[in-house]
């Protein structure tokens, strides 16, 4: 056993800090608790003896006429003289009360030997019962960002410790995954944003180098680095889009998914055909703006290219008592393990998919944030024939809901209808 510098062996020493901590720690009140117990169902048990005792009548039994027989010695016959009997029974009755006494200041005694004994067996089984969690408190203090894939993993029966290390390992689960897609997010969103910034930089120091650069030049210089400085505000509104839907809900209004849907139909580019039926929704008339705005723009981006038919069906209203938005639209087949990639920001399939090189891979992202935070949910299938089917539902919004005045053109309302829009 090596002893440290203070002169305590170090298994003491690791005795005194994972259990002496004082009168506040949890060994110490199981301890006390144990003893205490053992010591209210002791003086119970001695106070019930004793009264047992105390109150049993002492038997004569042994002597013709009710007293004790002295051995050894003639005793007279006939019935015993008064004296003789109020004597003997004077004396049963001291000795009684001497043997009664001896007996409560005897076992007091013993239950105060026992008391203690049982404040060392409370602290020695407190000790085993806690043993688990200060094994899984060590090792939740040597798990950090560096070593999430660490977990507990307590062995034994499933009793509650181990559900409470399972319920922390499942945790660790989480904020494992969490950290890793926060990571990948900002190596992303800084790979995303620097690009960029290198292209203005080479244009600016294109345009410096010509010694002999003309007005025209350095005004397309300029025009390409403002471009540029445009794609970088998307970018940053996209990101603060996704991250203000993570965050949850800051207000929420009535609106309706029809109206907003009316107002942000697509121009220009596919055939659309729209049903657009009345569908509240309770919350934030931003986020869902830019969900709809986000859908309508994919399904115009990941179509098929111009001069081949092309179309977008927008559809609204109520579906098992939830609003409910469907968009589907054509372009190239979409293989069904790439779906989920969709959802991954900054991820994006082949450039077969893309019709215009300007989309910042959140738009599906932001769609997936919004509807959660909203507790709606996300569902996509690609189409054999190609191209995507996205169903976003919301929770209900309210037992009734008056269907509000059409605005705009009456044919996108309730009937389907088809408008050329290209």
């Amino acid at each position: 056993m090596r002893a440290t510098a203070g002169g305590i062996p170090d298994r003491l020493r690791s005795v005194f800090s994972g259990g002496l901590r004082g009168p506040h720690s949890i060994r110490w009140r199981l301890t006390l608790l144990y003893s205490a117990l053992f010591a209210v169902a002791g003086a119970a048990l001695l106070a019930f003896t004793y009264v047992l005792v105390a109150t049993t009548e002492p038997s004569l039994a042994g002597s013709a006429y009710g007293q004790p027989s002295l051995g050894g010695v003639d005793e007279p016959a006939g019935p015993a003289p008064p004296k003789v009997a109020a004597y003997v029974a004077e004396r049963l009755s001291l000795l009684r009360a001497e043997q009664l006494h001896q007996f409560l200041v005897e076992s007091g005694v013993a239950l105060g030997v026992m008391t203690v004994v049982s404040v060392a067996l409370g602290w020695l089984m407190a000790g085993r019962v806690l043993a688990p969690l200060r094994t899984m408190t060590a090792a939740a203090r040597r798990i950090s960002a560096d070593n999430l894939h660490e977990r507990l993993a307590v062995p034994g029966p499933d009793d509650e410790l181990k559900a409470m290390a399972d319920t922390f390992d499942a945790v660790l689960g989480r904020v494992e995954g969490a950290f890793e897609a926060q990571k990948q997010f900002v190596a992303n969103a800084s790979h995303e944003l620097r690009t960029p910034l290198t292209l203005q930089q080479a244009i600016v120091d294109v345009a410096l180098a010509d010694p002999d650069a003309s007005l025209e030049s350095l005004r397309a210089a300029c025009l390409r680095v403002r471009a540029a400085g445009q794609e970088q505000e998307r970018l940053i509104d996209a990101l603060l889009t996704l991250a203000r839907s993570q965050r949850g809900l800051q207000r929420r209004e009535l609106v309706d998914l029809a109206a907003i849907v009316r107002a942000r139909v697509p121009e220009g580019g596919p055939r659309v055909v729209a049903e657009l039926a009345p569908a509240p929704v309770l919350g934030d008339p931003q986020l869902i703006e830019r969900l709809v705005v986000n859908l309508a723009d994919n399904a115009v981006r990941h179509n098929h290219p111009e001069g081949e038919e092309s179309w977008i069906r927008l559809w609204t209203g109520m579906d098992g008592g939830r609003p409910v938005l469907r968009i589907a639209n054509s372009g190239p087949v979409i293989p069904p393990d790439q779906v989920a990639w969709l959802f991954q920001p900054f991820r994006r399939l082949g450039a077969e998919r893309v019709r215009k090189c300007d989309g910042l891979g959140l738009g599906l992202s932001i769609v997936e944030a919004v509807a959660t935070a909203h507790g709606g949910t996300v569902e996509v299938w690609p189409r054999p024939e190609g191209g995507l089917s996205v169903k976003v539902g919301f929770p209900p919004a309210v037992s009734a809901w008056p269907p509000p005045a059409p605005v705009g053109p009456p044919g996108l309302v309730a009937t389907a209808t088809e408008r050329r829009t290209g």
